[in-house]
Parts: C-alpha cells; structure tokens; sequence
C-alpha cells in the first residue's frame, strides 16, 4: 500500500474569534449541567450518571480552554505588534 502525499499545500488555518467560541461552548457546557442535576436520580436509575458527569467535564476543561485561548490571543496580539513597530534596541 502506497503512502498517501498530498499534492498541494494545506490552507491557512481560519483565525475567528476563538475566546468567544471556547466561552459560548463552556457556557453551554455548564447549563447542560445544572439543566440535568434536578434528575440526577433518573439518570441514576438508568445507569446514565455519565451524562451529567460529562458535561460538569466540558465545563471544567472550557475553563482551562479560555484560560489558554486568552494567552494566546494575547500573544499573537504583543507579536503582531512587535512585527509592525520593531524595538531598535
């Protein structure tokens, strides 16, 4: 079986606004939450606790994802403007 090679280059990837989509997405996350804590025990009853653990999960690790998404949209904010106005020391 031969190895597939691409034969054009990838496409830049699409920059948008990424905090607000990692806020939005955690947001929802965490009301998934506390929309499916008042039936923990249905969900308990049907061996599905999973659910509810899952999106307490998502809203946990949407934390970490704004946290890291703001650094980074900082740091490509302090790099583009290093670019445009280099320091002459």
């Amino acid at each position: 079986m031969a190895k597939w090679t691409p034969k054009h280059e990838a496409p830049e990837p699409l920059e948008g606004p990424v905090v607000a989509t990692i806020t939005g997405g955690t947001i929802l996350w965490f009301v998934l939450f506390l929309v499916q804590v008042p039936f923990y025990g249905w969900f308990a009853d049907r061996d599905l606790t999973w659910w509810v653990w899952t999106c307490l999960a998502g809203a946990g690790l949407g934390l970490i994802g704004i946290w890291y998404v703001r650094k980074r949209d900082a740091a490509l904010k302090r790099a583009a403007a290093e670019q445009r106005h280099p320091d002459p020391a």
